[in-house]
């Protein structure tokens, strides 16, 4: 720690003279819509610059209904291309750059025969066309199996990505070599080293917990050689260097180190200095999560909510991150917007459209699950639905509004369940994006739930730049390097908390009708299929 703190004073008095010295961190956020990339200074934990490339979506390949594929090289072509207009806004030397960091999207499925070539697109996050082979898993397997050893039914996760491609493209099954997270990949493109992490094994739900080792019981389950499987190296620690080729690619540095590597939601929480048992982070993209911290193995029964190892996790000393996904939250409001105000108008502009609506919209509600199965309903499909409109009283800021608070109720409704295995929600930490800019949404989670939301200055390729400074050994612990962080705004409980209270009461107790209505269709058809 002295000799951190000494090395970093010594580069701030450096860089304040004349610049003789400059470092700066290097950090990778890559999303199913765009490659982000950022700056650090290392003489004062600063952000210099962020961009994302490309402007507009990348594709997302749907060849059926409920699939989503990728081409892997595209996100490499895409970083190479955010590299470059990184440097060119910073106007800072890629040859100061001394670390780099890597967060990426979870839960995807990439493929390499024995040259390392790519066999066939990646099968990404959002792909769902492996939940029934699962959910059979999680029966034969047992429920005790899965819950106490590998904290998750293995649903729709990477392990059973892998068992479709085993079932239905058995000549390309044949000739894998390596399987791969999205950030080896990307990792594996940076340094040339084929490695993976025990964070990464947990989110594909390859890792059991209580054995701390590659669940042997799964592969054997599934079929699967344990030497599709890469090294395992430390989550915040070295990946490996940059290699010639990709040095050549990029402008950087040969050898410069790769210090760490995370999927994208531990990457949210580290970012946002959420590495303690009791801590809470949260985002609300085109999706929705809450991300919880504990020290404990522990999961819900339903496997409504799923366990991975944090960024911090070992097995003496777990961290485990509970986390809340709900597909429809976003994605449902930038929906409304599209349909009844057009992408020229801004969320600002709905914000004060919004604001002369009461709480509770008068009387109407949006339930925004249109985005496909919901984990916190155990993977059933209800859809996006408008209730109690009427056509005499409600205009387009109730439906702006009531949108909002239905994502907003969605959320209190994924976090109850947290609360229910035992974790504490007084303090939420959230970045400064998404739908936590709106004071509607916002105040109204607050206002339920009766806890603090605190938005922080920070973003996830920020984060992994700064982790990977710390390993690639110049801090010694990520607190260091995280640093303090710039409250921007605190949310507190409404003074008509109240009002908030019961319409989320309202809003549940609808929900309820809803899921008992489909629950009795399929024990309904169930019953006269086996009839």
């Amino acid at each position: 720690m002295t000799k951190t703190r000494s090395l970093l004073g010594l580069l701030s008095a450096l860089s304040s003279f004349n610049k003789i010295l400059a470092m700066y961190f290097l950090g990778y956020d890559i999303g199913s819509s765009s490659i982000k990339a950022a700056l650090v200074d290392a003489s004062n934990l600063a952000t210099v610059e962020v961009v994302h490339y490309p402007e507009t979506e990348m594709d997302i390949i749907a060849r059926q209904s409920g699939w989503a594929e990728q081409q892997p090289e595209v996100w490499w072509g895409n970083l190479i291309h955010a590299t470059n207009k990184l440097f060119d806004k910073s106007k800072i030397n890629k040859q100061e750059v001394v670390s780099i960091g890597i967060s990426y999207q979870m839960h995807g499925l990439i493929l390499l025969d024995k040259e390392q070539h790519v066999l066939r697109p990646a099968i990404i996050w959002c792909d769902s066309r492996a939940v029934g082979i699962g959910n059979q898993a999680f029966d034969d397997l047992g429920s005790e199996y899965c819950l106490r050893n590998l904290l998750n039914s293995p649903g729709n996760f990477t392990a059973s990505k892998l068992k479709w491609v085993k079932d239905h493209e058995p000549e390309l099954y044949e000739q894998i070599d390596s399987v791969l997270l999205p950030g080896d990949f990307i990792n594996f493109k940076l340094t040339g080293e084929l490695n993976t992490t025990v964070s990464g094994l947990s989110e594909g739900v390859f890792w059991d917990f209580k054995n701390n080792e590659i669940s042997k019981s799964l592969m054997d389950f599934y079929g699967f050689d344990c030497s599709l499987i890469p090294n395992i190296v430390e989550t915040i620690g070295l990946q490996g260097q940059l290699s010639a080729q990709a040095a050549e690619q990029l402008g950087l540095k040969k050898g410069t180190p790769v210090g760490y590597r995370a999927g994208d939601q531990p990457n949210n929480a580290l970012s946002l200095n959420v590495l303690k048992p009791g801590e809470i982070a949260a985002t609300g993209g085109t999706s929705g999560v809450v991300f919880g911290v504990t020290d404990e193995l522990i999961y819900d029964n339903e496997s409504r909510v799923n366990g991975f190892a944090h960024v911090n996790h070992r097995a003496l000393d777990p961290r485990v991150g509970i986390l809340l996904c709900i597909n429809g939250a976003g994605i449902q409001y930038s929906w409304m917007r599209q349909m009844l105000a057009g992408s020229e108008t801004s969320y600002n502009d709905l914000e004060r459209m919004i604001s002369s609506v009461p709480i509770n919209s008068d009387g109407l509600m949006v339930f925004p699950f249109g985005n496909g199965a919901e984990r916190m309903f155990q993977n059933q499909d209800i859809g996006s639905r408008v209730t109690h409109l009427n056509l005499n009283r409600h205009g387009k800021g109730h439906m702006f509004r009531a949108s909002l608070e239905g994502i907003a109720f969605s959320f209190i409704y994924g976090i109850e369940i947290l609360k229910e295995i035992g974790m504490d929600v007084s303090k939420i930490k959230v970045g400064n994006d998404n739908l936590f800019q709106s004071n509607v949404f916002a105040k109204t989670i607050s206002s339920v739930l009766g806890c603090e939301i605190e938005m922080l200055n920070a973003t996830g390729a920020v984060g992994a730049a700064k982790a990977g400074a710390v390993g690639a050994g110049i801090f010694q612990k990520i607190e260091e390097a995280v640093g303090a962080q710039t409250v921007v705004h605190t949310y507190a409980p409404s003074a008509d908390a109240s009002q908030h209270i019961a319409g989320y009461g309202t809003w549940k107790s609808e929900l309820q009708n809803v899921l008992n209505s489909k629950r009795e269709k399929v024990y309904s058809h169930e019953y006269h299929y086996r009839g």
